[in-house]
């Protein structure tokens, strides 16, 4: 229905606004814990309010002979290896460098729906594809290769956008066999015991399950984790509702969105230096993602289709 589609892009928007944000949250957060700590607090947070809404009857998973290994697969890719990416990323890369590299996400959603979904690309979306990846070589390059910290953070960063990219991909089937809700409650609940587990089992063998308690103390970081907690729940929901309406490339430009609002906001609020660099790389992302999509619109109104449609009118 058309009014679903609309939504659907309504909600795209607000969430690609909404992850811009998380950026800035996330880096916030890592002042008071480790990367572990972080993740496990906000889906505990997440899966919290997921639980109650069960109870209260708002949300009725059940998966009851559904393919319960492809849900899996997909919690597996997001959000765990997704968050615990880009978390691990974010300790030696700025939020900005983060929402910048995320721009990368519906290239290679394109190229992933091409293998998998056996999408054909074109010459110039190729050369697109290349031109981003140049721009992520450009800003790594211009910001201290010798930096071994920052390297790493933003192999980490390149590879929770690959993630994503494959989230996206998968989604589109998982969707036709659950409802959005199922799904997030699902991904969210893996997600939490999977980190506190994770979380519980480092600092038992290190004996500092004090320091796993300790930023509780603050008042700061609890709003913080709460904040993220709810974020999370919307945009898992968000991101499901969307992509059972929209394709997974369409939904993957709205990262655009993002990459604008991180920038943004580190620079504001976390005074983070945005070089021209920064600018000049973002720009060829954004640039040549938007190339990689524009034939799939241009596709519709071929010439061939054209004097077709010219024919009928006549």
């Amino acid at each position: 229905m058309i009014w679903q589609l609309k939504l659907a892009y309504f909600a795209a928007i607000l969430n690609a606004a909404v992850i811009g944000v998380t950026f800035l949250l996330v880096k916030l957060t890592l002042t008071f814990a480790n990367p572990l700590d972080t993740l496990t607090y906000r889906f505990a947070v997440a899966f919290a309010i997921l639980l109650v809404a069960a109870l209260a009857g708002f949300v009725k998973p059940g998966c009851r002979g559904k393919p319960l290994l492809s849900l899996l697969l997909l919690a597996s890719l997001y959000p765990i290896a997704y968050f615990v990416l880009q978390t691990f990323g974010l300790q030696h890369a700025t939020s900005a460098e983060g929402g910048i590299i995320s721009a990368m996400t519906p290239a290679v959603t394109m190229i992933f729906a091409s293998i998998f979904l056996k999408e054909k690309t074109t010459l110039m979306q190729k050369l697109s594809l290349l031109l981003s990846a140049c721009g992520i070589v450009f800003i790594y390059a211009m910001n201290g290769t010798s930096d071994w910290a920052h390297t790493t953070g933003t192999v980490l960063l390149v590879l929770a956008c690959i993630t994503l990219a494959g989230y996206n991909v998968l989604a589109r089937l998982v969707t036709r066999h659950f409802r959005a809700m199922e799904i997030s409650f699902f991904m969210v609940g893996v997600a939490f015991f999977s980190f506190l587990a994770a979380s519980l089992g480092t600092h038992a063998a290190a004996g500092t399950i004090d320091a796993f308690v300790a930023p509780l103390a603050s008042s700061v970081f609890i709003a913080l984790i709460g904040c993220l907690g709810v974020v999370q729940v919307a945009t898992t929901f968000m991101a499901n509702f969307i992509l059972s309406r929209m394709e997974a490339a369409k939904m993957s430009v709205f990262s655009h969105l993002s990459t604008i609002i991180a920038i943004g906001a580190g620079a504001l609020l976390l005074q983070e230096a945005v070089t021209w660099s920064h600018l000049c790389g973002a720009a060829m992302i954004i640039f040549g993602v938007i190339r990689v999509n524009m034939p799939r619109n241009f596709s519709a109104t071929s010439p061939k289709q054209l004097q077709q449609t010219k024919k009928v009118r006549s």
